[in-house]
């Protein structure tokens, strides 16, 4: 049962206080006087030490010469007379006594027949309205389930734009054309140009899909629904369908307007995958949402945008011309535009002098747009928890390393030989990734234990890249394994320190020769892949496509990749030893190396060749 409202304990506790009024005026006022049996009281009487007497029903005071009172209880039924006569009082007691028989006042006879039915009343009632009160909301919300859970957001509330939005050039011109959709429909009308009904927005997590949608009704200044792909379907057969039907209704009514849908492969997987069939309630939902994007009724001025990071898994009836005619894809930003990020989300954020975003945004290659905000809010924590009144630049660079590593483990104490170890494996990594032409800048290497790792090296790219050569993979590979040979060169022995490091490298070097042909011996194909089964949301089976023997070539390949890497490593850090031994001192006395002072130890790095075009053949 669900706890009583502040209305209702408001009310109950009126009724008790009115009660406890009602009751007290219902009691006779109570006075000093002497309570007594009634036999006492007639010899009080006797001895004519009473002169008055007031009789009201069963209660019988008595008043003496000098003013005492006495109060006595008789039968009921039986007269003060009778009293009299029973004790046999002479005439001349009772011609000097005087009896005043009074009635009850009009208050007491009417609490006495009227409060007992009032009070049972007034109870029943309380009880009457507090269940008709659930079953109506019980009533309420049983009509009002198969609703959408549609959020309106107008126009003049929260309301934002392109400007608050950095990065995605390219999708923020293609959603500009709905803008002017929705504000000038008459000017593509006339030349025969339909409205778009659907936009699919694709990107990875946090690269600001409901943002844009949210901006591109803030431009247009159209009210705008959001709703999550997941909110369609719940347990009950047709709901998903009905609150479908419900949300586009809200729509038709407030065009010209957006409906957004968030994480849309919730409902709109591929249609015959799953273990329900064609009565599936996530495929009727699918249906519903496929008949009123363009079905019989075309709907005026309601545009979906639709958000998703699967559009692979997405059916493709989805996909046809008539529903989702666009398909925006929204990447993670490049440098100018972590930069651009970066400045609208430290906008309120009181930033020091020496505070350099474009430092902070180099150093964030790969990030999204949300953990650059995130940086940001992590920054200020920084600030806040040190007592700054501004955030500096070492607030920033250390919320960078929280953001990608994890929090400091303060706690975490590694004993004398293990930092020997970790500043040896991180050096390890930190000179063989400096050495090789086509690896990334060496930035920082520490030994602070950051998440599960006793320490780490930051390397970053000097530019964002679109696409890897094989150099760099192999040189990548040497890198991985940098801190794996280190040890066992140092300490001619093993730890699970490096256990990270090769599963990464196992991965890379399966890729490079299952996924992008870069394996001599094997040939320009790929290998295996994917055959996804939509059954709660995961990858069930693998399809191989290849014999035992091209396995067995596989696994060969991959060993010839990881050894060489292994020796090439191994041939950096034997000649560079002297270099390794300077690095791990001032580890071990300072923990971190920064970049500038990671160079002045072991000299500026080799650059990486430009690759050209090879000439013709023959």
């Amino acid at each position: 049962m669900k706890p009583l409202s502040k209305n209702a304990i408001a009310f109950l506790l009126v009724l008790v206080v009115l009660g406890v009024i009602f009751a007290n005026a219902t009691i006779p006022s109570q006075t000093k006087t002497e309570s007594v049996s009634i036999s006492t009281l007639m010899d009080k009487i006797e001895s004519k030490e009473v002169t008055k007497v007031t009789v009201v029903e069963d209660t019988v005071t008595a008043v003496g010469a000098n003013n005492v009172s006495f109060v006595a209880r008789k039968e009921p039924g039986q007269s003060f007379n009778d009293l009299l006569d029973s004790d046999n009082v002479s005439p001349d007691i009772r011609s000097g006594l005087t009896v005043q028989i009074d009635e009850p006042s009009a208050a007491i006879t009417f609490a006495r027949n009227v409060l007992p039915t009032a009070a049972i009343v007034i109870v029943l009632s309380v009880v009457l309205w507090f269940l008709l009160r659930q079953m109506q909301g019980a009533n309420s919300k049983a009509m009002t389930f198969g609703q959408s859970g549609a959020r309106e957001v107008t126009k003049g509330k929260n309301r934002l734009t392109f400007a608050d939005v950095a990065g995605n050039p390219e999708a923020k011109e293609e959603l500009s054309e709905i803008v002017e959709f929705l504000k000038t429909p008459k000017k593509f009308a006339d030349l025969g140009a339909k409205i778009p009904k659907g936009v699919l927005l694709m990107g990875p997590p946090g690269t600001g899909k409901t943002l844009i949608a949210r901006a591109v009704a803030g431009e247009a200044e159209v009210p705008f629904f959001h709703i999550s792909g997941s909110e369609f379907v719940e347990m009950f057969v047709g709901v998903g369908a009905s609150r479908v039907r419900d949300l586009f209704a809200k729509a038709k009514k407030a065009a010209p307007c957006i409906v957004f849908i968030d994480e849309i492969d919730a409902v709109g997987r591929q249609r015959g995958a799953g273990l329900g069939g064609g009565h599936d309630e996530r495929e009727q939902t699918l249906n519903q949402i496929l008949v009123e994007m363009d079905g019989f009724e075309p709907n005026l001025g309601v545009i979906v945008i639709a958000a998703t990071n699967r559009p692979d898994v997405l059916d493709s009836a989805l996909l046809r011309p008539g529903r989702f005619d666009r398909r925006v894809t929204l990447d993670r930003p490049d440098l100018k535009d972590r930069e651009a990020i970066l400045k609208i989300h430290a906008e309120g954020k009181p930033l020091d002098a020496n505070a350099d975003l474009k430092r902070v945004a180099e150093r964030t290659t790969g990030l999204s747009g949300a953990d650059l905000m995130n940086i940001m809010n992590e920054a200020a924590i920084f600030a806040a928890r040190r007592n700054r009144k501004t955030i500096m630049q070492e607030d920033l660079l250390d919320s960078i390393e929280k953001v990608l590593l994890g929090p400091e483990r303060k706690s975490h104490m590694l004993s004398p030989i293990e930092r020997s170890i970790t500043a040896y494996h991180e050096s390890g990594h930190a000179i063989v990734g400096h050495m090789l032409p086509h690896c990334d800048d060496v930035h920082k290497v520490s030994i602070i234990s950051r998440g599960r790792a006793a320490g780490y090296t930051m390397s970053i790219p000097d530019e964002d890249k679109k696409m890897h050569s094989r150099r760099e993979f192999i040189d990548e590979l040497a890198m991985m394994l940098g801190g794996y040979v280190a040890e066992q060169e140092i300490f001619g022995d093993l730890t699970t320190g490096a256990s990270n490091d090769l599963q990464r490298a196992t991965q890379l070097a399966r890729e490079l020769v299952t996924q992008y042909g870069m394996s001599d011996a094997l040939g320009p194909r790929t290998y295996g892949g994917q055959d996804e089964m939509v059954f709660l949301g995961k990858q069930m089976n693998e399809q191989r496509g290849y014999s035992e023997k091209v396995a067995e070539r596989i696994d060969d390949e991959i060993n010839v990749l990881l050894n060489a890497a292994k020796e090439t490593a191994r041939g950096i850090i034997r000649k560079q030893r002297a270099q390794m031994d300077a690095i791990v001192k001032h580890l071990l006395e300072k923990e971190t190396i920064e970049k500038e002072e990671f160079i002045a130890l072991i000299g500026p790095a080799v650059k990486s060749e430009t690759l050209v075009p090879l000439p013709v053949q023959g």
